[in-house]
């Protein structure tokens, strides 16, 4: 027997212990091969034959770029298996992890079902809804061939600026605590006394999740994306970092190290947080990603001095880099580093083990193919329905009525003639936001889905006329003799530094629009934004209703069930909603905090 066959009756034995596994196929590993293992490629630059040669451990489709237009589910997994067979024609056979960013659903993919992002999540603080759609996203995910899912983020969002703010479940560290739940749906149920830290996946409707961005990156400066976190290591381990230990308890296979820094030092580039806090203190067990291009932003200018950039994250404790594209460079450079002895042969192997453990663990040895059982899961009835309760629970009523005792919701279906109005109130894009089909989102009919027009022309009486001005004039109103009007506004898509936003006005002329017609109709306006944005006194005085309805997604009937009553508003408010931009940053427990709505504010109908 060879030794490559000795060895693969170890680590292809799905019946030995895996910590037995990985032993035996690092001790037959070159460093060519650790290497490669170590690296996570873009899809666009990949090559099955790169793939074969060095090894690579993991590929990726970037948000950054568009997607395959229309494809199915299975043109995705038919392209992946491809890929995956080159990984498994490697002379030790290693599979592929693949991943993406389904952060509300499987949501580069067409048809998918797409949910609230994490901010709405948050305002419903429902625990067991977070997991359900974390099992539902898995399952889109999973049938497209994709292992693994760059979700959830459990920042704690301290400023509405941050253009990462919808991302984040709350400004409260306990109600993120509470919402990682959501790794359970993704990755199954750890049986009971599962060690603490030790990766988990369940089976092959799961996926391997990553809780993100390991720490501290709602707590920048002004909110700027990928910018310094000033706070003592008391507050960083209190308010940011308590999310990761509910994240390891449930067996949370990756983390995601943060572009921004603590106190001036790059996370990227911070052994004391990823390996004497995480790995040791915290006994984390499964492997730190870096994130996109993450090791060029350790130098000025960025990509400079790359080698330089390469022996700071992975001495610092990073264990798989998402290079994406020049990973020849990076493979060389990592290379030289560990035969100059820069880099310890120890650093490597632990990196390897811990890729090999969460590989292992999630079954990608024994089934490596995609499940084209799941096809039919993508964006079916189930998943809709659900998102449909999600919206409908996210919804945070903030005016009902300009007069106490004396309610304007619930709606009446049978009104005779209603005005549907607003930028949003038509946009599917608008209504998903930022990592939607594409990294920054788009507008229009990206997708399939229903918007808030769709939803109320779906919902009213036979007799009732629906009349859709996106932009009313004065002439709009003459002789209509309207019932009331919905007026959806809000912000268009954005992700990341993008959505940095020092100002947080209502786009679009928003608050013209929403007076323009409160003046002449009874109003209730929808606000579609992915965090709180200035709204003036004069303006709340004018409308009849407020809803905060966040970044709800495809299904928009979950707003009709609420304001036509079918549903009681459960929301409630997930950040504190500032007067003025001069109070921020804000939050709950600021003695000075004179909020326009508090933390946890929300009506009911009733």
């Amino acid at each position: 027997m060879s030794k490559l066959e000795e060895m693969s009756c170890v680590y292809k034995n799905p019946n030995a212990p895996i910590e037995d596994r990985i032993k035996n196929l690092v001790s037959g590993m070159t460093l060519q091969e650790k290497i490669g293992q170590m690296t996570q490629i873009e899809l666009c630059v990949a090559t099955p034959s790169d793939v074969r040669d060095l090894s690579i451990g993991s590929m990726i489709s970037g948000g950054g770029k568009p997607p395959l237009e229309k494809a199915t589910p299975s043109d995705w997994a038919d392209t992946l298996d491809r890929f995956q067979q080159a990984a498994l024609d490697s002379r030790l056979g290693i599979p592929l992890i693949y991943g993406i960013d389904a952060v509300h659903g499987n949501n580069r993919f067409y048809g998918a079902t797409i949910f609230p992002h994490n901010i709405g999540l948050g305002a419903t603080r429902d625990a067991d809804l977070a997991q359900r759609i974390g099992a539902a996203v898995a399952l889109e995910v999973r049938a497209s061939g994709i292992h693994f899912n760059f979700a959830p983020c459990v920042a704690v969002c301290r400023d509405p600026r941050w253009g990462r703010c919808y991302e984040s479940f709350s400004e409260d560290t306990n109600i993120v605590r509470k919402m990682t739940s959501i790794i359970t749906g993704l990755q199954g149920q750890p049986p009971s006394g599962h060690p603490k830290g030790y990766p988990f996946v369940a089976g092959r409707d799961n996926v391997i999740a990553c809780a993100k961005h390991f720490v501290g990156d709602g707590g920048t400066d002004k909110g700027i994306n990928e910018g310094n976190t000033v706070s003592s290591y008391d507050d960083l381990e209190r308010i940011h970092m308590a999310p990761y230990l509910d994240c390891l308890n449930q067996g949370v296979s990756t983390v995601m190290a943060s572009y921004s820094s603590w106190n001036g030092c790059k996370l990227h580039a911070h052994h004391f947080l990823l390996t004497d806090i995480l790995k040791d203190k915290l006994g984390f067990k499964g492997f730190v990603i870096s994130d996109w291009k993450a090791l060029d932003r350790l130098s000025e200018p960025r990509g400079s001095n790359y080698r330089h950039c390469v022996s700071t994250a992975i001495n610092a404790g990073i264990d798989m880099v998402m290079v994406p594209h020049r990973y020849k460079q990076f493979i060389e450079d990592l290379t030289s580093l560990v035969e100059s002895g820069e880099i310890q042969m120890s650093r490597i192997d632990d990196a390897v083990e811990r890729i090999l453990r969460v590989k292992f663990v999630a079954g990608l040895f024994e089934y490596p193919f995609s499940d084209r059982s799941l096809l039919d899961m993508v964006g079916c009835k189930l998943h809709r329905e659900l998102a449909r309760e999600a919206v409908r629970k996210s919804l945070v009523l903030l005016k009902n009525g300009k007069n106490p005792g004396k309610p304007f919701l619930p709606l009446d279906k049978n009104a005779r003639r209603i005005l549907v109005a607003g930028t949003h109130a038509d946009d599917l894009g608008y209504q998903c936001g930022g990592w939607t089909r594409y990294w920054q989102g788009s507008s229009g009919r990206i997708t399939i889905g229903t918007t808030i027009l769709d939803a109320f022309r779906e919902v009213v009486g036979e007799k009732t006329e629906v009349i859709y001005d996106k932009y009313p004039s004065p002439d709009s109103f003459a002789r209509q003799n309207f019932s009331f009007a919905i007026v959806a506004v809000g912000e268009e898509p954005y992700a990341e530094s993008v959505g940095d936003n020092s100002e947080l006005i209502i786009p679009f002329n928003g608050s013209e629009l929403i007076s323009s017609v409160a003046e002449r109709i009874p109003t209730l306006v929808i606000l579609i934004s992915g965090r709180p944005l200035v709204i003036e006194p004069w303006l709340l005085e004018k409308v009849d209703a407020l809803i905060a309805a966040w970044l709800p997604g495809t299904e928009g009937r979950g707003i009709t069930d609420v304001v036509y009553g079918d549903y009681e508003f459960e929301g409630r408010l997930p950040m504190t909603w500032f007067r003025a931009i001069k109070q921020l940053p804000i939050n709950s427990e600021d003695n000075s905090c004179d909020p326009l709505f508090p933390l946890g504010f929300g009506l009911t109908c009733c």
